[in-house]
């Protein structure tokens, strides 16, 4: 225990974020992804081992601290399996920076588009957006008190006696005048112009060209509004904490927290890869694999909050890699993804469960849809197996698309009665069984006609 302390002591001093008391065992973050997702036991297990390891590096002393760098995943299956699943799950597991970009969204240095370096800046943004949510918990309650005098004085003036005043103080702590609407004044630093002004590489190095033009035509504004006395809390409580938080300080930590904790997932990395010796516009496609790779190996890059490292930035990417292989891609960028993990094809039985088991499931999603209209509807057993056999069979005919089929079926099976769900009586019973499973796919169901007419 004296140990731990010691060492938490040493990360602060050395500007390190505190361990966090989330910390979650590798077993226990594949429980969570459990939870939600079915199967790809490989692919949990790797980035439960990656988010375990960000945690473990913090402990190591310096400077063997520094050497140690995150072994980036490269998650390699057909669509529908649960990549992108597993990085949204991820997200809301892993206490750090995050975030999920597409790579056909970016272009090679030199063409106009999003370049590679906007993955970082947009990162820095994420974690000073999370670490200013965490400091605004801290003076809530402060900056509420401010909010409330500020209230007080638009609700009874700088005249009022004494008693008026308690009286007010009141009823605005009992939620009496919640519905009393004032008109209050904020701060505008949103400039709708410098907002909607996007320019390609507008943000280059520490300039922001937007937040110039912003500034140039008028910066931070008083404005005037119309609010009920509670929206009108929530706003000025927004804005008190806002006066509360120390910018420099939120930089600093965000800062850190990027590049010891920072995540960043790459989905559709397969898109950027070069097929064979194609030239044309696949030439930018290796381009843009080029321009990733010292983002990945480590490089600093220019932020309007000061230069970050990223590393220590661990890289989780993911592709389908139907019409090209992972060996397609460049060798030094196969070289920085250390870790592969292939995704399995979703078998009939793992329909069935991802039908069943996950917390936010569809059926479960349906069944809570159609109850908003006082109806119910009730999956047999055998129904849910039917719309599994059936989903599992068209992904083997036409194109598997994994578990996404099943979005598709269930919306052709349940068209009818989500049409005549608000027509129909209170507390109705709607069974799903195989039977109506089957009457409604119709010769979908049997495989006598073109499936692709119907279903994606």
């Amino acid at each position: 225990m004296t140990k731990r302390k010691s060492q938490m002591k040493k990360n602060l001093k050395n500007n390190l974020p505190p361990i966090s008391g989330r910390s979650l065992t590798p077993k226990q973050i594949v429980d969570e992804l459990n939870r939600f997702i079915i199967g790809q036991d490989a692919a949990k297990k790797a980035v439960a081992i990656a988010l375990r390891n960000r945690y473990r590096r913090k402990l190591v002393e310096s400077p063997l601290r520094e050497e140690i760098v995150p072994k980036n995943i490269l998650m390699i299956g057909p669509t529908g399996v649960g990549k992108t699943e597993v990085a949204r799950r991820l997200a809301k597991l892993a206490n750090a920076p995050f975030i999920k970009v597409e790579a056909t969204k970016f272009t090679e240095v030199g063409y106009v588009g999003r370049d590679v370096d906007s993955i970082i800046r947009d990162l820095i943004e994420v974690a000073i957006k999370e670490i200013k949510n965490e400091m605004k918990k801290e003076v809530c309650e402060k900056a509420e008190k401010q909010a409330k005098k500020r209230i007080l004085k638009i609700l009874v003036g700088d005249t009022a006696i004494e008693e008026t005043r308690e009286k007010f103080s009141r009823m605005l702590e009992n939620g009496e005048l919640n519905e009393r609407e004032i008109e209050i004044e904020v701060m505008d630093s949103g400039n709708s112009f410098a907002s909607s002004f996007d320019i390609p590489g507008g943000q280059v190095g520490m300039i922001n060209v937007g937040e110039m033009i912003g500034k140039a035509l008028g910066g931070e504004k008083i404005k005037k509004m119309n609010l009920t006395v509670e929206e009108a809390l929530k706003t000025l409580v927004d804005e008190e904490s806002d006066k509360m938080i120390d910018e420099d300080k939120v930089v600093k930590r965000a800062m850190k927290s990027v590049e010891n904790d920072g995540i960043v997932f790459i989905d559709e990395i397969d898109k950027i890869c070069a097929r064979g010796a194609m030239k044309g516009g696949d030439v930018s496609r290796e381009g843009v694999q080029r321009d990733l790779l010292p983002l990945v190996e480590g490089t600093t890059i220019n932020t309007k909050y000061g230069t970050i490292k990223t590393d220590h930035v661990l890289f989780i990417a993911s592709g389908a890699f139907h019409a090209v292989k992972p060996s397609d891609l460049l060798p030094e960028l196969q070289g920085r993804f250390p870790i592969r993990v292939e995704l399995k094809h979703l078998t009939e039985k793992d329909l069935v469960r991802i039908l069943r088991e996950p917390e936010a499931s569809l059926i479960k999603q349906y069944v809570a849809l159609i109850a908003v209209e006082k109806v119910q509807l009730n999956f047999t057993e055998d129904g849910i197996n039917e719309v599994a056999k059936v989903a599992h069979r068209i992904n083997g005919e036409v194109e598997n698309i994994g578990a996404r089929r099943l979005h598709t079926m269930l919306e052709k099976i349940l068209e009818e009665v989500s049409f005549e769900a608000s027509n129909m009586k209170a507390k109705s019973l709607v069974t799903i069984d195989s039977k109506y499973v089957l009457d409604h796919l119709g010769d979908l169901a049997s495989g006598k006609t073109d499936l692709s007419k119907f279903i994606l």
